[in-house]
């Protein structure tokens, strides 16, 4: 981080409800991201992707995480107009987002132009480019905002409204079976009504929460700014007006990514472990519950034999419309856990310092995984969910246990490394630096993405409950990795057991 110029003012502390409107918009965010994460996989399997095959279609996930952040980064490090520095971003990304969920469950609509899995993939490339557009400047929007030693509140308040959008959009479609009365299956090539309806509402809630982020929150106009991060307005302007060939500005990303700061090489192993983890859950915990709790052979998968069939039988649609709908219900259930602990962690992150927490949360998040496989079918009970009652097998239920540790695990991951990173970096380049760093989301998932359904296939024989299993392995690795992590600056001071709380 660049050191502070003589004299230069301190950047003022935030109020509590100031720190909050700057994050408001995550929730939107997450909350489309929860609807994409509890349902692609259930929409492109409607409509007709077959079970190993899956990873494939999410590959577009990463790959636009690659290609957008670093740009939006750089581009928006360099925009100050009077619509603000990283707002101008944030509400386009939020348009197409929602334009994208808009169209997505639709894919069926589209058959006489293109193939509804073809145009399903599309859509979830343009969601995720737009997800990816809006999510990058509102990192860096919190560490322009919030001052040094407020980051760790800033990133918590982040992670707790990430979590309680996950909430709602995680069972959005079970809300909207269970208590509005939308059908939750789907015909052959189709999706259900009540997952096309949760992503209209998914849309609203978006573009109205990001919407609120960009009226509420006033940018540091450029001279503040630069007095604030201390910064040497001079350099900077000579390095903006400068006109660079592109084999130039490759050479200069290349250099940024070489002198990338060390924690941020270090932390990038702990992201490796962490997301590689994440994506196997996210596109399959749906077939790992439909076949391991619900009792559905890996045959109701495979796209080849369900073309032999005139259609499916009753009870096995049920039997995936109801699995799909439970996995939104522990999906918000982790992300409750999360936004519960998101509270806390600011207070134990002081108490036994930043690295422990984060590896304590990572080791419970693995552990949690891997005990999926002590939640097997049983016998059908009712449970009663406060806005509903619905009869599951035993094993649904107990999925909420293993659901605490996913969720300490998912507000470690969303809070911790940016804590850990935003001190580290130079204040003028935060933004590309942030790009950057979502390499270590994206490469993981890309990797989970080609592997993950050749092992599936070649090693489990489908059995996705083994590959969630494979994804509790490699959260324990993120747990041990964490050790290596060296904090630097203020980062390194600011949370050593015994400090005083931000």
């Amino acid at each position: 981080m660049s050191d502070p110029v003589a004299g230069a003012p301190a950047q003022p502390k935030l109020p509590f409800w100031q720190v909050w409107n700057v994050s408001l918009g995550f929730l939107g965010v997450q909350f489309g991201f929860a609807l994409q994460n509890a349902n692609a996989s259930r929409i492109l399997s409607d409509l007709g992707a077959d079970l190993h095959s899956l990873s494939l279609f999410w590959i577009v996930a990463p790959l636009m995480g690659l290609i957008v952040q670093p740009i939006v980064g750089s581009a928006s490090d360099r925009t100050w107009n009077r619509f603000g520095r990283r707002n101008p971003y944030i509400l386009f990304g939020a348009v197409a987002a929602a334009l994208g969920m808009a169209f997505m469950p639709n894919a069926s609509i589209a058959v006489v132009f293109i193939a509804p899995i073809l145009f399903g993939g599309v859509m979830l490339a343009l969601m995720d480019a737009a997800f990816n557009v809006t999510m990058q400047p509102f990192r860096a929007l919190v560490s322009d905002m919030v001052p040094s030693q407020q980051r760790t509140l800033g990133y918590s308040v982040q992670s707790l409204l990430i979590n309680i959008g996950a909430v709602l959009g995680s069972t959005l479609p079970f809300i909207l079976t269970n208590v509005v009365g939308l059908e939750n299956t789907a015909r052959a090539g189709e999706v259900a009504p009540s997952v096309i309806w949760a992503f209209y509402v998914g849309a609203t809630v978006l573009l109205g929460s990001v919407l609120w982020t960009v009226v509420r929150t006033r940018e540091y106009p450029p001279k503040q700014y630069n007095a604030y991060k201390g910064i040497d307005e001079a350099q900077l302007a000579r390095e903006l007006a400068e006109r660079q060939t592109l084999w130039q500005r490759l050479r200069g990303f290349m250099g940024l990514l070489w002198d990338m700061p060390k924690t941020m090489r270090q932390l990038a192993l702990v992201q490796f472990f962490s997301w590689f983890a994440l994506f196997i859950m996210w596109v399959y915990t749906t077939p790992a519950i439909t076949q391991h709790v619900w009792g559905v052979e890996a045959k109701w998968f495979d796209h080849d034999y369900l073309a032999t069939l005139d259609q499916i039988p009753a009870h096995i649609a049920a039997a995936k419309g109801a699995a799909g709908d439970w996995v939104g219900i522990i999906f918000a259930a982790y992300s409750l856990f999360a936004a519960v602990f998101s509270i806390a962690l600011t207070r134990i992150a002081t108490a036994l310092g930043r690295r422990a927490t984060y590896s304590l949360s990572l080791l419970l998040g693995g552990l949690g995984y891997i005990s999926f496989l002590l939640f097997r079918g049983g016998e059908a009970i009712q449970v009663n969910l406060l806005i509903t009652q619905v009869t599951v097998p035993s094993g649904a239920l107990g999925l909420l246990l293993p659901m605490v540790g996913v969720g300490i695990a998912w507000a470690a991951i969303l809070a911790m490394p940016y804590a850990i990173l935003s001190d580290a970096l130079p204040a003028s380049k935060t933004g590309v630096y942030m790009g950057i760093f979502n390499f270590t989301i994206a490469a993981p998932q890309v990797l989970s993405a080609l592997v993950a359904g050749p092992i599936l296939h070649g090693v489990f024989d489908n059995r996705a409950i083994y590959i969630i299993v494979l994804a509790g392995v490699f959260m324990l690795c993120g747990a041990v990795s964490v050790w290596f992590v060296r904090e630097t600056g203020t980062a390194a001071g600011e949370l050593e057991p015994g400090a005083a709380t931000a």
